[in-house]
């Protein structure tokens, strides 16, 4: 299916024909518009891939076209509490509301970020982590703000849902680029936006930008919208699978032990 979908992106990229510099344009695809999540699911991939229109092609004299791809899970609010030890007892002393967090966030660039991607337009368009992360009450805690956002931040990195991989998106034929996206396999239910920037001397020239489809199906779909539309019938289902399972349990003892 990727290869019919790369055919599909670089013919309409012919197609297309040489417009005037000015007219930046990016064709692009995904490998795949939707990820199942069911009983064996241990994380995926997406191949993004696309093409530069011809006309955005830069002269030799004048700085490279380069590409930033970014994958990001359905927004949630989280707060993110600091621990400090009271009286020999760890305890919540501070706490950061964040109002919109990705729950997976994903940066991948064709060269170093800092060099494809200046201040004022990853402000602009809220392109890194740390953009894509609003605070509600920043502008109350002031300084100690950021150090929040960093833990949320490493801790996400940690469980694989947060990162920044600089250089892993290859140019072919000066005009076309991929790259691979691993998907861990903790997802969250929901629309996950793919969004691919065209920069130039790390000012953005053009976006495109697709929907990434993930669902659980099967008994995991089952039991997902038992518990979220029916949450009574969830609790006494788990309490009679508990009782029965207890009782068999129960049961198989007693016929061992006789």
């Amino acid at each position: 299916m990727g290869a019919r979908r790369l055919a599909s992106v670089l013919a309409l990229a012919l197609a297309l024909g040489a417009p005037p510099l000015a007219a930046q344009e990016i064709v692009a695809d995904l490998s795949q518009n939707r990820v199942a999540i069911d009983a064996t699911f241990d994380g995926s991939e997406i191949v993004v891939f696309g093409a530069i229109k011809q006309g955005a092609i830069p002269v030799a004299e004048e700085p490279p076209m380069e590409v930033i791809v970014t994958v990001s899970g359905p927004q949630e609010p989280v707060t993110v509490r600091k621990k400090a030890r009271v009286a020999g007892i760890w305890v919540n002393s501070e706490a950061v509301e964040i109002d919109a967090a990705p729950t997976l966030y994903k940066v991948v660039t064709s060269g170093p970020l800092e060099e494809v991607l200046s201040e004022t337009e990853d402000l602009r368009h809220s392109i890194t982590v740390d953009r894509a992360i609003r605070a509600v009450d920043a502008a109350t805690m002031g300084e100690h703000t950021p150090s929040f956002i960093e833990a949320l931040v490493r801790i996400r990195e940690d469980d694989g849902l947060y990162l920044t991989n600089e250089g892993a998106v290859r140019f072919t034929a000066q005009a076309l680029f991929s790259t691979t996206i691993k998907l861990p396999a903790n997802l969250v239910e929901g629309d996950y936006r793919t969004r691919i920037y065209l920069t130039q001397d790390g000012a953005v020239l053009a976006r495109y930008e697709r929907v990434l489809d993930v669902r659980k199906v099967g008994l995991e779909r089952f039991i997902y919208s038992l518990a979220h539309e029916q949450p009574l019938a969830y609790g006494l289902l788990s309490i009679a699978i508990a009782i029965v399972a207890g009782w068999g349990a129960s049961a198989a003892f007693r016929y061992l032990r006789g």
